[in-house]
């Protein structure tokens, strides 16, 4: 059984995602789904979606001229959509911090982060060979990690963590809305 390493964890924030992480706490993390609203785009608010690019700049307000507040260093890393405004999108990241991108540095491609309301602690996520808890462990997944979502089914989440695919119950995972379903 592999485990996926703090390093590659490490590998896949940038350093204000740790900083924010540190001091953020559970509350952070919380994901509503609510009632369904659309934004300009005509796609569903709120949304996950991801970074598009290596290098992104999350702006106090939504253009160019705008201050940039926060930089990401990791293409792929799950966004949350709260709000459109012509072409930019206010996003929120796994440790609660908000601000605009640009629609062009966004993925619809869906990824997640393992539990990081966990981060720190000694808990580990059991990536599962079947969608269920009596399923034998192939990986343990340590909270932070990032992979790619294949398809969930509003309790399961067929999921890859560095080559490793398998299972992760919906709930230990920031990227997919409990309950919500994804398809390929």
């Amino acid at each position: 059984m592999r485990s996926i390493s703090f390093a590659r964890r490490l590998a896949s924030l940038s350093f204000g995602a740790l900083l924010a992480a540190s001091i953020a706490g559970p509350g952070a993390f919380a994901q509503t789904t609510g009632s369904i609203d659309k934004g300009e785009s005509g796609l569903p608010l709120p949304r996950f979606v991801s970074l598009k690019s290596g290098r992104v700049n999350l702006r106090v307000g939504p253009g160019k001229d705008y201050a940039v507040d926060w930089m990401y260093l990791k293409p792929g890393l799950p966004m949350e959509v709260i709000q459109e405004y012509d072409t930019w999108r206010r996003v929120r990241d796994a440790d609660g911090t908000e601000g605009w991108v640009s629609q062009s540095l966004l993925s619809g491609k869906r990824t997640a982060i393992a539990a990081p309301w966990h981060r720190g602690k000694e808990t580990m996520i059991s990536l599962r060979t079947e969608p269920n808890a009596g399923a034998p462990a192939l990986a343990v997944i340590e909270p932070g990690a990032m992979g790619v979502i294949d398809t969930c089914d509003g309790a399961w989440c067929r999921m890859t963590f560095s080559g490793e695919e398998g299972y992760v119950e919906q709930t230990l995972i920031w990227g997919a809305y409990p309950g919500e379903t994804v398809e390929d």
